[in-house]
């Protein structure tokens, strides 16, 4: 289990009904470490999810951050610095060992950075945040197990921590992907585009209004 105390550790616990299990959502900025049975759940427009696993030691985490590096990490308290992959991946493996994993028995599944901001494109974040786990696994000698990555469409994650085993639906509908609308648009504050906060529009990219089928598959 994780450590008491730690801040931008996830604290929305709900009981799934589609997977009929104890739950826990997921924020920006936050992380979950468990060796219980039960569900890690996050929706992802360009932000980044790491689930790392060590089958052996039958525990498991998930992190979810926004951006890859903080260029001034001394002026942020943990709860800011974890909006950052470099710190998340770092707090993420760290729990992970903390709980009983070995470095060398860690596999990862890394999903999100998707291109899903209609006026940020320029700034290509998802693009640079995919870069950035796959760079930080590699150089941390992480063996990656499966990905999804950048394209034009947010995701919805589910992981099983206990086992390892990974669902990823892709979000057509409008309804479902204007979950990420709201974390968008904190990004879009992370970046100093504080005038571009009621601005930020999701691509109009085959989501359609009347209920188009979700793609999802298991990893």
């Amino acid at each position: 289990m994780i450590s008491a105390g730690i801040e931008s550790v996830a604290t929305h616990h709900y009981f799934d009904r589609e997977f009929e299990i104890s739950s826990v959502k997921l924020l920006p900025g936050e992380f979950f470490v468990t060796s219980k049975n039960m569900l890690l759940t996050t929706v992802l427009g360009s932000c980044v999810s790491a689930c790392v696993h060590d089958s052996k030691a039958g525990i498991g985490g998930m992190n979810h951050f926004m951006l890859p590096t903080d260029v001034d990490p001394q002026s942020r308290d943990t709860a800011a610095s974890m909006r950052y992959g470099a710190y998340a991946m770092e707090m993420l493996l760290n729990e992970l060992f903390r709980a009983g994993a070995r470095r060398e028995r860690l596999e990862a599944k890394v999903f999100g950075g998707g291109a899903v901001l209609a006026n940020m494109t320029m700034l290509n974040i998802g693009e640079r945040n995919a870069a950035f786990v796959l760079r930080y696994l590699q150089t941390e000698q992480v063996r990656i197990a499966a990905q999804d990555l950048r394209g034009e469409l947010p995701r919805r994650v589910n992981y099983f921590p206990l086992t390892g085993r990974v669902t990823v639906r892709k979000l057509h509908k409008q309804n479902d992907a204007l979950l990420v609308q709201r974390d968008e648009q904190e990004l879009a504050l992370a970046l100093g585009t504080q005038q571009d906060r009621n601005k930020v529009e999701l691509f109009d990219r085959g989501i359609s209004r009347n209920g188009t089928k979700k793609a999802s598959w298991a990893l």
